[in-house]
């Protein structure tokens, strides 16, 4: 098989699966592990994805987004940690909104069944999880309906939103970095975090250590506009405290 060809396809399986493996992969396309090892040193050199112990997974760019669904089979126990760290800093706040993606959802599911907010979401898996507890007043916000996130963007998302003004707002990005801030592939998700950062008074960013030093399509904050970032303990202490020095805190989960 044409080398370019073979490459093609394992770029093709990480985006269909969320992940690959190097022995699967050999077994797969019928070479060695290290022909494996030098495709996705070549893919990684080429942004399209990121190598891990035994495999890689795909980057996320404008032209590729993983789904909701293969979202939730990824870093499950850091998401779990940074949702329960990131739910600890509801402080005082009274309306909340939440962002669409896996970890927001697990936020949801943490955030205190014995006090009453009012929350804002375009996630209908996040709406959804909020819809247990009658203390809890959910705006969804309406819109085109994506369907690999199911989550509404586009105006009618971003003009419901622009009047509101939020206590706390619970960010996810595809990628954030000192250089470009916090980035998403999507334009019409973009205007939709763009805008939850305008209506919001505090912020919180909520994301795996995978996603720092990631860059996407679309900016629609600085890492100056949120008051804390929120990751897991396998982003490096140095890196973490070159974001602190930007004016967030850091809390490692």
């Amino acid at each position: 098989m044409d080398t370019e060809v073979r490459r093609r396809g394992i770029l093709q399986l990480a985006r269909k699966e969320g992940t690959v493996d190097v022995s699967k992969l050999a077994v797969e396309f019928r070479v060695a592990k290290e022909t494996i090892r030098r495709d996705l040193h070549t893919l990684e050199e080429h942004g399209l994805v990121r190598r891990t112990h035994g495999g890689a997974y795909p980057v996320e760019s404008a032209g590729f987004e993983t789904t909701l669904a293969v979202r939730t089979t990824r870093h499950v126990a850091q998401k779990a940690r940074i949702a329960s760290a990131a739910a600890n800093l509801l402080g005082d706040a009274e309306t909340v909104f939440l962002d669409e993606g896996f970890t927001p959802q697990l936020i949801a599911r943490s955030l205190p069944r014995d006090r009453s907010l009012t929350i804002v979401t375009a996630s209908l898996a996040v709406a959804h999880t909020l819809s247990d507890t009658d203390r809890f007043t959910v705006l969804f916000l309406g819109g085109r309906l994506r369907g690999g996130t199911l989550a509404s963007v586009d105006h009618w998302a971003t003009r419901m939103l622009s009047g509101f003004v939020i206590d706390l707002a619970y960010i996810g990005a595809n990628g954030i970095s000192r250089a470009h801030g916090l980035t998403t592939p999507d334009p019409s998700v973009n205007e939709v975090k763009a805008q939850a950062v305008r209506s919001s008074r505090r912020r919180v960013f909520a994301g795996v250590h995978t996603k720092f030093g990631a860059v996407s399509f679309c900016r629609f904050a600085a890492v100056t506009d949120v008051e804390t970032i929120v990751t897991d303990a396998g982003l490096a202490t140095s890196e973490a405290q070159r974001y602190s020095l930007l004016g967030p805190q850091v809390i490692r989960a």
